[in-house]
């Protein structure tokens, strides 16, 4: 791992580790894979969350760095829940979230940002507490609600996009924050196919 934090590329006059640029391209293949909801999407994501938090880390975004561990902890449960929703002509059953569900999704993300921004502000953890608070608290939403199939996902990826690009330029990590912006263009492609398959599954359903 030590190799590939310290030996990379130079890009617009900025170094590149293979480690960040092998989990960034990796990252980007989750969202390509996700929307074709084929089980590769997680063995993908846990060589990407390794390879990223050891780049987080060094960059001291200590909340960034965390998230990776709780999202390799989802990626487990991912794995498992889509084995166990998987159609085998259309790929994993994808649906809707409630009114409740996205309530629930909106007032977690809120008071979860606000919680973890302080804790990191107390353990001076990371140089920029609300952002990389909103990006933590953000991803491990995306990734449990992905598991779910719920299409809400995509929204909350987008929000992430919005808030990590100023925060990877204000690290240096520039590479990272290309990688996050292409990530925006993906998930809106991802949140259009997701939804129509919701309404295919959605007419297919038995009603009773």
């Amino acid at each position: 791992m030590r190799a590939l934090m310290d030996h990379g590329f130079t890009v617009f006059g900025e170094f590149v580790s293979y480690a960040e640029f092998i989990g960034q391209v990796f990252a980007l293949v989750v969202v390509y894979l996700a929307q074709r909801r084929t089980l590769w999407t997680w063995p993908v994501q846990l060589v990407s969350v390794t390879l990223l938090f050891v780049v987080y880390l060094s960059a001291h975004l200590g909340g960034t760095a965390a998230r990776q561990v709780v999202i390799a902890l989802i990626t487990v449960y991912g794995w498992w829940a889509w084995t166990r929703r998987r159609d085998p002509v259309f790929g994993v059953v994808v649906r809707r979230g409630t009114l409740r569900e996205r309530i629930a999704v909106v007032a977690a993300f809120a008071v979860g940002t606000a919680v973890f921004a302080l804790a990191l502000s107390a353990l001076d953890a990371s140089r920029a507490p609300l952002p990389d608070a909103a990006i933590f608290v953000g991803t491990v939403l995306a990734f449990a609600l992905q598991g779910l199939g719920l299409v809400e996902f995509w929204l909350v990826w987008l929000v992430v996009d919005a808030i990590g690009v100023p925060l990877q330029l204000q690290a240096g990590l520039y590479f990272s924050a290309a990688v996050y912006t292409v990530f925006a263009a993906l998930v809106v492609r991802g949140w259009i196919g997701w939804n129509r398959e919701a309404k295919r599954a959605a007419a297919l359903a038995p009603t009773h």
